[in-house]
């Protein structure tokens, strides 16, 4: 299980938008924008080629993770902690400086192979709130938020609810930087409207 562990923190460690950028252009992704190698920041620098591509490299890294633990008989538990680890390798990526993306889309990836009744409901989640909010990020982690519960609603054993909790609260940690430029922009608003 820890093998499997390890070896899913350095599949996460692959940053696709990372090399992409630095194959395509030679710089460093991370110093643009959000100073992130996800998928999000790598779109400006390659636009919405790189964006694709770099969401779906990162979906399919936690995809694969999970997938590799599934087949070698891990079981939900098991799968749970791969699941983390491949996450924590690609937003905390070791030969990176511990500097990766934000791990949205390696979740959606993961999750969807442990069991995809609670990525549905996220991405569900996600799209009625992106609807209603024309905020991508809020949108995405208040999908993923919905985990814990969905986990519950399905059978899942206590320790399975937890690490999606788990899962939930280091994504909202990666984007704390984003959390807080939305409400800098919110209490500027304010401001304005008064």
């Amino acid at each position: 299980q820890l093998g499997m562990m390890l070896a899913g923190y350095a599949l996460g460690c692959l940053a696709v938008g990372h090399y992409l950028v630095r194959f395509r252009t030679g710089q460093d992704t991370r110093r643009f924008g959000s100073g992130s190698a996800g998928s999000a920041n790598v779109s400006r620098v390659l636009g919405a080629p790189g964006y694709a591509l770099t969401l779906l490299g990162d979906a399919a890294k936690g995809a694969l993770a999970v997938w590799t633990a599934w087949y070698f008989g891990l079981g939900s538990t098991g799968m749970m902690l791969v699941t983390l680890a491949v996450v924590a390798g690609h937003i905390w990526p070791v030969q990176l400086g511990f500097r990766g993306g934000k791990g949205l889309a390696t979740t959606l990836g993961a999750v969807l192979v442990f069991d995809y009744r609670i990525a549905l409901v996220a991405v569900v989640a996600a799209l009625i709130l992106l609807a209603l909010l024309r905020q991508p990020v809020p949108s995405g982690l208040l999908g993923v938020a919905t985990g814990p519960g969905v986990a519950v609603l399905v059978g899942h054993e206590p320790v399975i609810v937890v690490g999606m909790g788990v899962l939930a609260v280091v994504l909202f940690f990666a984007h704390r930087s984003n959390i807080r430029q939305i409400f800098r922009e919110a209490r500027q608003q304010a401001g304005e409207s008064h």
